[in-house]
């Protein structure tokens, strides 16, 4: 093992499922927040049942991506102390970890419903297509990360049975374009340029265009979610725009002078601005919406 104390296997079979990716799965409570249903106990069970079925899925996904990359992990600077990159979890637990967690997502999602199962195996398709396939090619890479984020705003609403509004994935696309270019550019500053033997698709990426694709993506970004609030039928929601904008200028100062990004789960972790931005972000949604409970997702 490349680690100088292996973990215990329970541990490193937790660390393999990548829980702090989960976090990226909050965005199914979007449709719960913006359609003011959060009062609800049934739809707030609903959305965490889905919450949870999405991490399943997500680790699955996280589990199948290492097993093919462990060589490139090996020789990464941080990847190579993922579990199945240092040893510690071997290809057929890493296959069991599979199963038991696809099994555990279908059972909850077939319990929320034909739709909601659908949706979900869009997602499970769209990250398995990924790992297999398009994550070796330049910006396909990126583009198909962020429909995985779209199928999970549209998950948050189907699970609770409500519209979804066509500007919060027109959001929710440009925010996780802009996450995932950014993430690359991380990745680009991190490696210095030692790409090779690592992710294919990233010798094809340069700093200077990534930094053009980072102001592509965060003026959608920032446009999309301002027309969202002000076309909503509760456009107080226009509050909550210099949240966004603060959080979108943090992640950009990160990236370009503290070296954060290529891993953005960690980054939003362990910044405190962007957590309290996001705790603001959220109470003054909420406050809103409370005021004017007419808003849909």
């Amino acid at each position: 093992a490349l680690n100088a104390t292996p973990r215990p296997l329970p541990l490193a079979a937790l660390v393999a499922l990548r829980p702090k990716q989960w976090v990226k799965n909050v965005l199914l409570f979007a449709a719960l927040v913006f359609s003011s249903h959060f009062l609800s106990a049934p739809d707030v069970g609903r959305t965490a049942v889905a919450f949870l079925a999405f991490c399943l899925l997500s680790s699955t996904g996280y589990v199948y991506n290492d097993l093919q990359d462990v060589e490139g992990d090996r020789n990464h600077p941080k990847k190579r102390f993922r579990p199945l990159a240092a040893g510690e979890v071997s290809s057929t637990g890493a296959w069991i970890l599979m199963a038991l967690c696809t099994t555990g997502a279908m059972a909850l999602s077939w319990w929320l419903g034909w739709a909601f199962t659908v949706v979900a195996l869009a997602y499970f398709v769209t990250t398995l297509s990924y790992s297999m396939y398009f994550k070796h090619h330049v910006i396909l890479d990126v583009m198909f990360l962020a429909a995985c984020y779209i199928w999970r705003a549209a998950a948050g609403a189907v699970a609770i049975d409500v519209r979804i509004s066509p500007w919060l994935l027109v959001c929710t696309a440009f925010g996780a374009l802009f996450l995932g270019f950014n993430k690359r550019r991380g990745e680009i500053l991190l490696l210095e340029g030692k790409q090779s033997g690592t992710r294919k698709s990233l010798a094809h990426y340069s700093a200077t265009m990534l930094s053009e694709f980072q102001a592509v993506t965060t003026s959608g970004t920032i446009i999309s979610y301002a027309l969202y609030t002000v076309l909503s039928p509760t456009p107080w929601l226009v509050l909550t725009l210099p949240y966004v904008l603060y959080g979108v200028f943090r992640y950009i100062y990160l990236i370009d002078q503290r070296g954060e990004g290529a891993a953005p789960d960690e980054t939003f972790l362990r910044d405190k601005p962007i957590l309290v931005t996001a705790a603001l972000f959220v109470t003054t949604a909420i406050a809103v919406l409370l005021i004017a409970p007419t808003a849909h997702p």
